[in-house]
């Protein structure tokens, strides 16, 4: 009986698997667009952040959604806006940190603590959202550097490290749209110990001559290379673009 019981609930899974699978890949077809709904959170819990947080609107998001259209627009998706912001209720509660150098156990456990988290945790928005954002704000005088944001494309969730102060905020979209990316299936073009964009895929004018200093970055390499050891981070989403190769990764090019 126990057998047949685990074998049961293993198919379930592996069908859930199969249709979630399935599902991802249709919505890569960019027939509809995706809307997103960002969550803020008062990740230090410091009064400065909370004021912060109450003076968010729609318009502080309103560059990301023009941004993906701007980008989007040399594909001929066939959709004016591929990518809707809508800024959510702000949430109390953390969501949980990936593990530092974690098992594929630690991992997985975490992916399925973050995804219960979401469920628990998804104020109603006008649309029912196909990605969720959390916005971890902090306060730039005590918090020096932010953490890895962290981005998963089963479940479309993501947990994004941002500063709670006006002066940020055009960097912070830059990182938001970065961690947005990968809940599509996007991935980093950049090397994890020297953070350093990775030729030629990581560079916005892998072509150009003299190769540097480059003008832009590749939105998901995530800096400007100055030099071959050089690299800075964007001032905006008007200094990125989203290369060849996550063109591809995302559905946009066949």
């Amino acid at each position: 009986m126990w057998r047949k019981l685990r074998i049961t609930v293993l198919l379930l899974i592996l069908a859930t698997v199969v249709q979630q699978t399935w599902l991802d890949k249709a919505d890569l077809a960019w027939k509809n667009n995706f809307y997103i709904a960002v969550y803020p959170i008062n990740a230090d819990g410091s009064s400065k952040v909370s004021a912060y947080l109450r003076t968010l609107t729609r318009d502080d998001f309103e560059a990301v959604a023009e941004y993906f259209a701007q980008e989007a627009a040399p594909y001929h998706l066939g959709l004016r806006r591929p990518i809707e912001v809508q800024l959510g209720a702000a949430v109390d509660k953390i969501p949980p940190a990936p593990p530092n150098g974690g098992s594929v156990l630690n991992n997985v456990v975490w992916s399925l603590k973050f995804r219960y988290f979401a469920w628990k945790n998804s104020p109603k928005v006008n649309v029912k959202p196909d990605i969720r954002l959390y916005l971890l704000y902090y306060d730039p005088l005590t918090t020096l550097s932010l953490s890895h944001s962290t981005a998963l494309n089963k479940g479309r969730i993501g947990r994004v490290n941002l500063f709670g102060d006006s002066a940020y905020v055009k960097q912070n979209l830059v990182i938001l749209a970065h961690e947005l990316l990968h809940t599509l299936n996007a991935t980093d073009k950049y090397d994890l110990g020297t953070t350093l964009p990775i030729y030629p895929d990581g560079y916005a004018e892998p072509d150009k001559t003299p190769l540097y200093p480059q003008d832009f970055a590749e939105l998901m390499g995530g800096r400007v290379p100055i030099s071959e050891a050089q690299a800075v981070i964007p001032k905006s989403l008007q200094q990125t673009i989203v290369g060849e190769k996550t063109a591809r990764e995302i559905g946009w090019l066949k």
